[in-house]
């Protein structure tokens, strides 16, 4: 894919070295020029400008990239960013950083963000779901449709133990995604049977979230 990073500090240099890494296409935009530093990321293409600038943005032909990250420190800049790729330019996918988690609620489909990244949020859903066996967990919020990667741990004596995926009676959009078992990422099969200790992981509608609890929670 063809990467486009504003903000080259260290949250954006450590993103575009993982893409880097799998052979992405990627350019960092940086408005402070004493912060662009070719050395840091090889690889990286470089452009010095304000990505909440449209002008700059033009220039740089950002409606030829396939993804914006809007990854500065400042949260009223990623929401500028995030809001011209989606509507002057048609980028295909905006991620964002969040930095205060008080503002998360700015990052939706209003300011054309498809996925929101708050740093607070995500680890404090890694110390729930080390703690909650049998609670849901909310891993990361998606912009279309508005829903939630969410996250189950099924109890050592859970009622599923021995059943098969097909026999879940999921909700209406809900999907189960993968199926965490030790270090195994499994990609669900209908006669894969589940295992007390499997991590569940679910992409479900925020209104669908009470009612997948309850179901896998209910024996079958």
């Amino acid at each position: 894919m063809k990467v486009a990073i504003a903000g080259a500090g260290a949250v954006g240099r450590a993103i575009a070295r993982e893409l880097l890494v799998n052979e992405h296409d990627v350019t960092l935009f940086e408005r402070d020029r004493t912060h662009i530093d070719p050395v840091a990321v090889p690889g990286a293409n470089w452009v010095h400008a304000d990505a909440c600038e449209l002008s700059d943005l033009e220039l740089a032909q950002l409606q030829t990239f396939d993804v914006m990250i809007a990854a500065t420190g400042d949260d009223k800049a990623n929401l500028v960013v995030s809001l011209l790729a989606t509507t002057e330019f048609a980028v295909n996918r905006v991620v964002a950083r969040v930095n205060d988690p008080r503002n998360e609620w700015l990052f939706n489909e209003d300011w054309g963000v498809d996925v929101a990244v708050s740093t607070p949020r995500m680890l404090a859903s890694l110390v729930e779901e080390a703690v909650t066996v049998g609670d849901l967990v909310r891993l990361m919020t998606f912009r279309q449709g508005q829903a939630n990667l969410v996250e189950l741990t099924l109890p050592n004596d859970t009622p599923l133990a021995g059943k098969a995926v097909r026999r879940l009676q999921l909700p209406r959009d809900v999907a189960l995604v993968a199926i965490i078992r030790g270090r195994r990422v499994i990609v669900p099969q209908p006669d894969d049977s589940l295992e007390g200790g499997d991590e569940l992981v679910f992409v479900a509608p925020e209104e669908s979230e009470d009612e997948l609890h309850r179901t896998i929670k209910t024996p079958i």
